[in-house]
């Protein structure tokens, strides 16, 4: 019996973060990999959340340490991180 795999080319949906700009008071303008930016401020999620582990990122020193990796907005090592997804259409 011989097996056959045959693969497509099928274009992938898949929203990555390609550069952010922090504007300040808790803002971030994020631009992905469709072209597409929003100014996303964290402010009100940051200042509702009740969670110490959230809340800690009222520190601005603490919140501007953010990095891009793979694809995504990422705090201290997975300690705070956002669906890509929510981030592109601005739910947080």
């Amino acid at each position: 019996m011989r097996i056959i795999e045959e693969y497509t080319n099928l274009p992938v949906d898949l929203i990555e973060i390609r550069s952010k700009n922090y504007i300040g008071d808790f803002a971030i303008r994020v631009f992905f990999n469709d072209g597409f930016n929003r100014l996303v401020d964290f402010k009100p999620f940051l200042e509702s959340s009740l969670h110490p582990s959230i809340r800690k990122y009222l520190d601005e020193t603490l919140f501007v340490q953010f990095e891009i990796i793979d694809g995504n907005l990422n705090w201290n090592d997975y300690d705070m991180i956002f669906p890509v997804g929510d981030l592109h259409e601005g739910k947080i």
